[in-house]
This record gives structure tokens, C-alpha cells and sequence, in this order.
């Protein structure tokens, strides 16, 4: 053991406990200068020997190691920590490495009968070893990543209250107004960098789980880890419980929320803005992400805090920026600039709404007026398309109302304005049926579609019928991945346009650079990042997108520009290195065990 009793020129000796009188001191210090003790080979060893012991002091020992998935290692135990950790006989004498740990839990998830149960098994992995489950989904990132978030969470958000193991993450509720400092305070880790926060309103597509979303905080929150290297004890997921107008989960005994109507107005306004200012007080700088809300509720509370606070909306500009990609890297293949696009969203929720400020933004950097960058961009909503006459828009959705008749069918929409893109974020499956599709197939010879609206079982048309109905000839992207599949005697894979490949490396740039606000001009450069991360073979097979075993890739190139961006803007409160991306390469986690002794 050692404490810190002495410096000198800016550094510090740390001193061993037995030498903490004077004259001990001075008999260690003697008359060797700092700089020189520092030097000494017999110093450096010991310094070495007192910070393995800080460290060994810190883990915690016998069984209560076991438990706790920050320190545990399962069977990967080295003798000599057998012996300095008291758990000798409490594991297997075998010491297995870690590539041989993970071969045992691929095959136990491979021989789980559905999604569902892998994902329940690689949960409890998270519950049991950090180290090793971020290490499996690290390295198996195309095979578990459908599993850990879009699809499976989607189903594991519905079964939640009845598959709940352990509790994850804070959750806040209406009876908790006034102290949510101290429920903050009672998580365990200190130096939290990045927040995910939903309300349970708008799970996926989905609607209102109320507190069983919270698997989508922890989903979000796993993905920063395995796809951008943000280790796991500087995330934090929260799940504002204010309530759900669920009736099944009202009436759902083993709901794991309160059982009440959802919270609304001043007083659900008042929980919030308590605890996005209590977070400023117990973890000042970290960036909130606000995930699943309501289009009622997410448009205005990004309003409220983007200037005040460093945040975002991920189903906003998260989509935004990933649509924006994915119509960079279609143009690789059509040809053309983005300016002279006609893109029709079906969907004018907070997602598509997002998309469309963003690409009017990318337009007008191209050269186009704001108007007739405005005016390439077109919307459908349950009630039709989005036009001038009607009298039943919200200020978002009035922006983008044009001149024109009303038009309640997709098809005849497609026919009408031609639109080179069609971009679904509706939330309704089947919406772009085959009448759609080869609408979009005779005013184009490559039409663009995507359709991302997120599970899988809510996207607008499947990969299939996206090539069926359009003769192979379509640019296709989903939100959730869908199997390759033969098409006219060639394997087709299709580019998944999930948010993933934007949020994860924003958030590391923001917390590299200790950004005070999170900007448009960052999304609209991590989406130009991204479409340039998509290689010759990805577009020769069908892909608009990288391939997600490059995502640590693709998140530090996002992690460098958004940074970039937030030192030319004046936005950055920590001092900007003289390497920047040798500096965020050395700040990424990988998963590995640590030697304790």
C-alpha cells in the first residue's frame, strides 16, 4: 500500500505506508532529486509493485469477485490470482483463455432454438462477464448485433417484465421529483460520459412499452461499447417511468413499471428538465441521448436543451445522417448530385421530418437555393401527402407542404412527382407494395428505396420484393438486416441503413473533444464520412453501406471529423492534441483481460 505524501516540479513520489513519519520520509527522499529517483530502475519497480497492489486492493475478493461482472473472468483465472483473490476452489482448476471462453458461448448461442433465447443468454453474459461479452460482440458484430439491438430488442422490449433477470440502468419516476440527484448518485461508476434516456413512448416501431424499453438504453449503450471502443462503466442507461397508456401492460402482472397513465404537460415537462439538470450536476459534460420519445415530445425537447446542454435525438438526426449516407453512396451508382434528387419520405414523424431538415441542409451546400432545396422534399403522412391546402400540419411538417392536389395513395404519389428516392419511415409494414415498386421502377432506371422503418417485421417491403418488383435494378437499404437471399442466379446482400454507423462515433467524438453542444454540422459531416467509408465491392454487391465487421473503423473516421469540427467551431473544453486521431485511437476500449497480479 502506498499513499501520495510528497511532490516536487509538478510530480508526485508516492510513499509507502510504513514511511509516514518525518524522518522516514526524509530518509527516503534524502537528497535525490525528483527527477532522478524517477529515473532509478529500483524506483520504477517499485512504483510498479505499489500500483499493482492499489490495484489488487481495489478488485473485490472471493465470491463477491465472481458476482461482479466489471472484475469477473470466469474461468480464465490465473493461478497466481487464484491465490491473491481468494477464490481458489471456488472456480474450475482449468484456465481457459479467453478465445476458448468464447467458443463456449457461441455455441451455446448457436444452439438456442430462437432469437428471443440468444438474446436472453448474452444478456446474462453481460450480467456475468463484461470483459468477455463485449469481446464476443466485438469480434461476431454481424452475427450478434441483429441479436443485442434491431431486431431481437425489438421482441426482448415486448417480453420484458417477463424474461427481467437483473436490473440495468436508473429508472426515474413521477415519485421521485426532488431527489434525482441522489438516485443518480447510486450508480456505481462516476466518470459518465454518455447517457441514453427514453420514456418508453415510441420503442422502435413498436409504440409505448413505458419501462420495459429500457432494453433499449442498454441495447444503444452496448453498441457504443463494441462499435466505437467507449468503455462500458462511462455509459449510463436511464428510462424516464412516467407512466404508459399500454392497457396489456397495465394489466400485465409481472410489468415492471408503474402502473398508472402515462405522465403529460407541466408535470412530465418538470421530470425531465430535473433530471437533465441533475445530471449536469452529478455528471457535468456528459452527452444525453435522447432515444425512443414521442413525436409530441421529441421534437420540443430537442429544441429545449440542444443549446443549453450537450445532447441529441438519435431517431432525428441519428436517421438523418444515416439517410444522408446512404443517398451519398445511391449516387455513386446513379450518377448526379444530390441537389437535382426528388426524394418522397413516406412517414413525417420525428425521423423522417430529420432527414429531410438535414438533406435540405446538404442541398444548399451543394449550391441549391432553400427553396428549391425545400421544395425537393417530399412527405406522406396517414392522411396523405403533405400539401399546402390542408389545414391539420404541425410547424414541422407545414415546412415541408408544397403545392399540390392531395394524394392519399403511395403509388400514384410515386407517379405524380417521380421521385428518384423513396424513403420509408412509417412504421407500416407493406406499405411499398408492388403497385409502389414498379411505380418506382418505370420513372427510374435505378430507383432508390429504403425502407427503415425498424424491427424488421415493421420495414415498408422486404429486400426481395424491393429486387422482384423493380426487375433487380433497385439501390435497396433497410433499417433492420434482412438474409441474403438468390436472386435471377446471384447472391444479393443488401445494406442495412441503421443508426449505428452514425451514433456510436459521434458520441466518441463529442466526448474526445468535451464538445458543449452536439451540432447538424456534425451529423452532416459523419454522414459524408460514412458514405465515403463504403467501398467498390460493397456497391458491386448491392451494399450502400460498409460492412459491419468494419465498424470500429467507420467510428473512428465519424469520431475524427465530428471532433474536428467541434475544435474549428470553438464548441471543444478540452485542449485539442497534436495528434488528434492517434489521441482517440489510444482513448478506445478493447476487450481484454486485465492481469490483476
Amino acid at each position: 500500500m502506498y499513499r501520495v505524501d510528497y511532490e516536487r516540479e509538478d510530480m508526485v513520489i508516492r510513499v509507502p505506508r510504513r514511511l509516514v513519519d518525518a524522518e522516514s520520509l526524509s530518509r527516503f527522499l534524502g537528497d535525490v532529486t525528483l527527477r532522478s529517483l524517477l529515473e532509478s530502475t529500483e524506483h520504477v519497480e517499485t512504483a510498479r509493485r505499489m500500483e499493482r497492489q492499489r490495484r489488487l486492493d481495489q478488485i473485490p475478493k472471493g465470491i463477491a469477485l465472481l458476482r461482479n461482472p466489471d472484475y469477473n473472468k470466469g474461468t480464465a483465472f490465473t493461478e497466481e490470482e487464484k491465490d491473491a483473490l481468494g477464490i481458489r476452489g471456488l472456480v474450475p482448476p482449468r484456465v481457459h483463455t479467453i478465445q476458448e471462453q468464447m467458443a463456449r458461448v457461441l455455441e451455446n448461442i448457436r444452439r438456442k432454438p430462437n432469437d428471443l433465447e440468444k438474446y436472453i443468454f448474452l444478456i446474462s453474459l453481460q450480467d456475468r462477464n463484461k470483459t468477455l461479452f463485449y469481446r464476443v460482440l466485438l469480434e461476431n458484430i454481424e452475427e450478434l448485433m441483429p441479436i443485442v439491438y434491431t431486431p431481437t430488442v425489438g421482441e426482448a422490449c415486448q417480453e420484458y417484465g417477463h424474461i427481467f433477470r437483473r436490473p440495468r440502468g436508473i429508472f426515474i419516476t413521477p415519485d421521485d421529483r426532488g431527489r434525482i440527484v441522489s438516485l443518480l448518485r447510486n450508480w456505481p461508476h462516476k466518470d459518465i460520459r454518455i447517457i441514453v434516456v427514453t420514456d418508453g413512448e415510441r420503442i422502435l416501431g413498436l409504440g409505448d412499452l413505458g419501462a420495459d424499453g429500457m432494453g433499449i438504453p442498454v441495447g444503444k449503450l452496448a453498441l457504443y461499447t463494441a462499435c466505437a471502443g467507449i468503455h462500458h462503466s462511462r455509459t449510463l442507461p436511464v428510462t424516464l417511468d412516467v407512466g404508459t397508456d399500454n392497457e396489456a401492460l397495465l394489466s400485465d402482472p409481472l410489468y415492471i413499471g408503474v402502473r398508472r397513465p402515462r405522465l403529460r404537460g407541466e408535470e412530465y415537462d418538470a421530470l425531465v428538465d430535473e433530471f437533465v439538470m441533475a445530471v449536469q450536476h452529478v455528471f457535468p459534460g456528459a452527452l444525453i441521448q435522447f432515444e425512443d420519445f414521442a413525436n409530441r415530445n421529441a421534437f420540443r425537447l430537442l429544441q429545449r436543451y440542444r443549446h443549453r446542454v450537450c445532447c441529441f435525438n438519435d431517431d432525428m438526426q441519428g436517421t438523418a445522417a444515416v439517410t444522408l449516407a446512404g443517398l451519398y453512396a445511391a449516387l455513386r451508382l446513379t450518377g448526379g448530385s444530390l441537389k437535382d434528387q426528388t426524394i418522397l419520405f413516406v412517414g413525417a414523424g420525428e425521423a423522417g421530418l430529420g432527414a429531410g431538415e438535414l438533406i435540405v441542409s446538404a442541398m444548399i451546400a451543394e449550391g441549391a437555393l432553400p427553396e428549391e432545396a425545400r421544395s425537393r422534399c417530399w412527405f406522406m403522412d396517414s392522411k396523405g401527402l403533405i400539401v399546402r391546402d390542408r389545414d391539420d400540419l404541425s410547424p414541422h411538417k407545414r415546412a415541408f407542404a408544397h403545392a399540390h392536389p392531395l394524394v392519399a395513395d403511395p403509388a400514384e404519389a410515386v407517379a405524380s412527382l417521380r421521385p428518384t428516392a423513396l424513403i420509408g419511415v412509417s412504421g407500416q409494414p407493406g406499405v411499398f407494395d408492388a403497385r409502389v415498386l414498379k411505380a418506382m421502377a418505370r420513372v427510374n432506371d435505378r430507383p432508390v428505396v429504403f425502407a427503415l422503418s425498424n424491427p424488421t417485421a415493421k420495414a415498408e417491403c422486404t429486400a426481395r420484393e424491393a429486387y422482384e418488383h423493380t426487375d433487380g435494378r433497385v439501390i435497396f437499404a433497410s433499417g433492420s438486416p434482412f438474409e441474403p437471399f438468390e436472386y435471377r442466379g446471384r447472391t444479393v446482400r443488401t445494406g442495412q441503413g441503421n443508426n449505428v454507423y452514425i451514433f456510436p462515433g459521434v458520441g466518441l467524438g463529442v466526448i474526445t473533444s468535451g464538445a458543449r453542444q452536439v451540432t447538424d454540422e456534425m451529423f452532416f459531416v459523419a454522414a459524408k464520412t460514412l458514405a465515403q467509408m463504403v467501398l467498390p465491392e460493397d456497391l458491386e454487391a448491392g451494399m450502400i453501406f460498409p460492412r459491419l465487421s468494419r465498424i470500429r473503423d467507420v467510428s473512428l473516421r465519424i469520431a475524427l471529423a465530428v471532433a474536428h469540427v467541434a475544435y474549428r467551431d470553438g464548441l471543444a473544453t478540452v485542449p485539442r492534441p497534436e495528434d488528434l486521431e492517434a489521441h482517440i485511437r489510444s482513448l478506445v476500449y478493447y476487450p481484454d483481460y486485465e492481469n490483476y497480479v
